[in-house]
């Protein structure tokens, strides 16, 4: 498909010069009146590039230009005149938002290069745009991830920065095994976000200093399933709700919710839950004292291959032998 491009300019002599060099590269619209050519521009399909004449009846080229950048921003500008001097170069650039300003007369190869740096700089643009929204979008959603794990950690002050923790570790793991950034971003939402469901649990069981009885402690069984539906409805480009609802099944089916075995358990819940156990065991509870690294390591030292997996076991206990004060050092 060939770009669009509008050319402006009160001579028909040099519109039919501008058609015969580069009607067989561009899709041309040819306006010799300015007022017309704004009417286009704004009703139109976007142009990817506009030139205009500097001096033309009725409106100059450098105010249909700027005009031009308020309505269509992306599109892009060229200004091709007869009177070339410093004064209207800048007013082109200050005024018009001009991207290339061309002395006439100009030779049909210099104004087609011309039109084709423009229609590369078009596309420049657009991808700024997409670059920017994606940003946005990502900053909007680290955000509202951020929100979710500080509501948690609220109503559990035990567990403060246990999701953070378990997140880097996790991520450290995922590096280790390969992780495209995009898979290793998407485990970092999911290890921020894995105990989202315990919101839903009254506050009295989560802190609860003394055992949990079976009916509490069944209750609190409930938070993977409720935080893998309160994000299944979340687009992501992995499905971050299954590593949620699948982070405490183990290898050998003893697991919950599902009882899932083996390679049933997605690779980004069997990493979630070494990372989990190794934080958790180490940290204070309000029903115990923290056990230490030493006691986490040894559980899943001894655990690998049937509660925890083989593989991601070994990788995390050499990421904690590398770095004993900060497990995820270097990361």
């Amino acid at each position: 498909m060939k770009p669009r491009v509008l050319f402006v300019d009160d001579d028909s002599r040099a519109l039919a010069s501008y058609r015969r060099h580069l009607d067989a590269e561009f899709d041309l619209t040819l306006e010799t009146d300015p007022l017309r050519a704004l009417e286009r521009i704004a009703q139109d399909e976007p142009y990817v590039v506009i030139v205009s004449d500097l001096k033309m009846p009725g409106m100059d080229g450098v105010t249909l230009l700027g005009e031009a950048a308020k309505a269509r921003p992306d599109t892009v500008r060229i200004l091709l005149t007869g009177y070339a001097d410093f004064k209207n170069a800048v007013d082109a650039v200050n005024k018009g938002f001009v991207f290339r300003f061309l002395s006439k007369p100009c030779s049909p190869e210099d104004l087609k290069r011309a039109v084709w740096d423009g229609v590369r700089q078009n596309e420049l643009i657009k991808d700024g745009y997409k670059l920017y929204s994606l940003q946005k979008m990502k900053d909007l959603m680290d955000g509202v991830v951020e929100g979710l794990s500080t509501l948690v950690e609220v109503r559990d002050p035990y567990t403060a920065g246990h999701q953070r923790r378990v997140a880097e570790l996790a991520c450290a793991i995922g590096a280790r095994m390969g992780f495209a950034p995009d898979r290793l971003e998407a485990l970092r939402v999911a290890g921020i976000l894995h105990d989202i469901g315990k919101i839903y649990v009254p506050s009295d069981f989560l802190n609860k200093p003394g055992r949990l009885n079976e009916q509490e402690f069944s209750i609190i069984k409930m938070h993977p399933e409720i935080g893998a539906d309160i994000l299944k409805s979340v687009r992501y480009d992995w499905p971050i709700s299954d590593y949620i609802r699948q982070h405490h099944e183990r290898m050998d089916g003893s697991g919950y919710p599902d009882g899932l075995k083996g390679e049933e358990i997605l690779l980004e819940a069997r990493i979630l839950a070494v990372s989990d156990v190794i934080d958790a065991m180490r940290s204070l509870r309000p029903y115990r004292a923290g056990l230490g690294l030493p006691a986490a390591v040894e559980e899943i030292s001894a655990q690998a291959g049937t509660l925890y997996d083989p593989d991601v076991a070994q990788r995390c206990l050499a990421i904690l032998a590398e770095n004993p004060d900060n497990m995820t050092s270097g990361v």
